[in-house]
């Protein structure tokens, strides 16, 4: 990671972390990059989008970039329309799952992919100097509000089947799914309940969407639904609910689909991706079903990677950023809650059945501090961890790391035990508390 890029693009508070100079920079950088460049923007509701968008795009035309703004389209359709349109860049401002004060970029390359660390830092490279073009040679800015609709129909036409007499929730979370997702879903023939499908940037992933499934929970009840599915801002991870209300993540779903795969003849390698918050349940129940298990570091940009290098089909983190590397060349909620739907039909059973693993308990504690760094190289702090690690040497899982998107560091103990996990991180929530005062 570089000094703005973190694991999953740029990403702050607008006009504190974020400014109209760091767009300027990342766009006017994108053309040194690449001569005339073509780049293509989309973004999800929030209403510091624009602001973001036209900076970035000036940046950009400054030094001969052709800019392509698309409005409104979730992440993994920038990467589609980047790939499908031949562009050099897709640009997505977005800050994903994080409340409305908040927004990010993230940048994919011609081939519809994610930046690596090193590219992103040889855009941070370029700040120090710019480029700008003298007239006739500056570059120019359009809008095409239409491309969604390219999007939209490969979405379509990856449906193998009907989902006519399906009655299916979705909840947009008030941001880019909240129209196409209805519009793919109802094509498709399911009955379709949408929740939270405005566009309201004031109000994206406030108590709905992927962090918030409880929601989503009730009205699978209210409406008797054979399945509901909850994105995130930018619609890039997926949280589902079956019909009898259980919660299914991120996890549950790779796993699901690995050894459906596996039944098929499609999982490459019969094997699977995950990250290292990845519940040990899952690489058990994987491991049974005669299918391996890989790790990488936490970052959907990591297990990509690790996809494209081993030549696998399926990866993923717990949060629902679902890979469905066979498709789309990062995570996609829509996609991924299409082929969960097919895959029920085509075995001609419920969600709760297929996508049934009995998961190790967890507890996640995030913890707000100034800086971060300082924390997670404290003597008292490593300490702490050397001792609880111990304690669960054999039986469970410890991990503590910096947020790669905000000022947080994450704590997470998984073990049979959850009265053990719940003791273990109020603990080590107390020390980071006690050396972030100091």
């Amino acid at each position: 990671m570089g000094l703005f890029f973190g694991t999953d693009g740029l990403r702050g508070k607008v006009n504190k972390d974020l400014t109209q100079d760091i767009a300027y920079k990342i766009g006017n950088a994108l053309s040194i990059l690449k001569e005339n460049p073509t780049i293509i923007i989309g973004a999800d509701t929030r209403i510091s989008n624009s602001y973001l968008a036209l900076s970035l795009a000036s940046g950009a035309m400054s030094g001969g970039a052709y800019v392509i703004d698309a409005g409104v389209v979730p992440t993994a359709g920038v990467a589609y329309l980047t790939r499908r349109l031949k562009a050099d860049f897709g640009v997505v401002i977005s800050a994903s799952h994080n409340s409305g004060e908040y927004n990010g970029i993230k940048v994919f390359n011609s081939n519809g992919y994610k930046l690596s660390d090193k590219e992103e830092e040889g855009i941070e490279r370029c700040f120090i100097k710019s480029k700008v073009n003298e007239f006739p040679h500056i570059g120019k800015y359009v809008q095409d509000f239409s491309l969604i609709k390219l999007y939209r129909d490969f979405l379509i036409s990856c449906s193998e089947n009907s989902l006519k007499g399906k009655t299916i929730v979705l909840d947009g979370a008030f941001g880019a799914a909240h129209r196409v997702a209805p519009e793919v879903f109802r094509k498709l023939g399911a009955n379709v309940v949408a929740a939270n499908c405005v566009d309201n940037g004031i109000k994206i992933n406030e108590n709905c969407g992927a962090l918030y499934p409880e929601t989503l929970k009730k009205r699978v009840f209210r409406y008797k639904a054979d399945m509901g599915f909850a994105f995130d801002g930018d619609a890039d991870r997926l949280i589902a609910v079956d019909e009898k209300g259980n919660i299914i993540d991120g996890d549950k779903i790779i796993c699901g689909i690995a050894k459906y795969l596996k039944k098929l003849g499609k999982l490459n390698k019969n094997t699977a991706v995950g990250t290292s918050h990845t519940n040990m349940a899952i690489e058990e129940d994987l491991k049974n079903n005669g299918i391996d298990f890989i790790r990488t570091d936490i970052g959907d940009k990591y297990v990509l990677a690790k996809l494209v290098e081993k030549e696998l089909s399926i990866g993923g983190e717990q949060s629902g950023h679902v890979i469905l590397k066979d498709y789309a060349t990062t995570g996609d909620g829509i996609l991924t809650a299409i082929f969960v739907a097919n895959m029920i039909i085509n075995e001609k059973s419920s969600m709760s059945e297929v996508l049934s693993v009995k998961l190790y308990p967890q507890t996640n504690k995030n913890v707000i501090v100034e800086d971060k760094l300082r924390i997670m190289n404290s003597e008292e702090l490593i300490k702490v961890i050397t001792k609880y690690n111990a304690e669960l040497d054999g039986k469970g899982r410890l991990m503590i790391r910096a947020s790669g998107t905000e000022p947080k560091i994450r704590v997470m103990v998984e073990s049979k035990d959850s009265e053990e996990n719940d003791r273990i991180a109020s603990a080590i929530v107390d020390t980071i508390n006690k050396i972030n005062k100091v």
